[in-house]
């Protein structure tokens, strides 16, 4: 009997501010309000055909309303919410996705009580790759009596890839420009190509050069 009061007793102070401690938790927890914050989130798309190519410019969004503990929302971001769609079955063309609650990763606690919208549509074209024409833009002032005889972009070609209609509009890319002011005979310089449609893409994207050579002209110097 008294082998097990002094083991009652044994750190008792120790005990006593443990006790306190889970009270004070337990009390915390059970007064935290309840509130409601809206997220704005990405749509995550998972399993997307390799065939495919989503073909919608705007990525799809949607405003998550949930409802938890404050202590869980106060300070909920971006990166915590996870709305997804499986894309495993998806076709070319138009389709309509449904997104529900069930759909959406959330912290422990927090429930979904809106989703707006609640459906979406996405634009899917098949995959398509092509080679193109590398445009080499030349700028700057040339010395006097000399003028560009020839610009080439190595490599003369890049392959792309993306939505199989943008693909096929596509003709050439262009290079940012390189200034060759004062350039007499043969100079090389490290660029870059560029592509105005966002959904389509190089396979091997990378640096380009560009070797600029120039020869006497009876012209008179200027910008080409």
């Amino acid at each position: 009997m008294f082998n097990h009061l002094r083991h009652l007793f044994e750190h008792l102070p120790l005990k006593i501010l443990s006790l306190l401690i889970a009270v004070a938790m337990w009390w915390g927890v059970a007064h935290d309000p309840v509130i409601e914050v809206g997220v704005n989130a990405p749509i995550e798309f998972h399993n997307v055909p390799d065939n495919l190519e989503i073909s919608s410019e705007t990525i799809p969004q949607a405003q998550i309303r949930v409802r938890g503990p404050a202590r869980i929302l106060r300070d909920l971001v971006q990166s915590e919410i996870h709305p997804s769609i499986d894309l495993q079955n998806a076709m070319a063309g138009e389709r309509t996705y449904e997104l529900s609650a069930r759909q959406i990763q959330l912290p422990h606690e927090a429930e979904v009580v809106q989703i707006v919208p609640s459906s979406f549509r996405v634009q899917f074209d098949a995959r398509a790759t092509k080679q193109i024409e590398v445009r080499p833009r030349v700028i700057g002032t040339f010395a006097s009596g000399y003028r560009i005889l020839q610009a080439t972009a190595i490599p003369e070609q890049v392959t792309i890839v993306g939505p199989a209609k943008r693909v096929a509009s596509i003709e050439n890319a262009i290079t940012d420009p390189v200034d060759a002011s004062g350039v007499i005979g043969r100079a090389t310089f490290t660029t870059h190509a560029y592509i105005s449609d966002p959904l389509v893409r190089f396979v091997n994207p990378g640096a380009i050069r560009i070797v600029v050579v120039t020869e006497k002209s009876t012209s008179r110097a200027g910008v080409p």
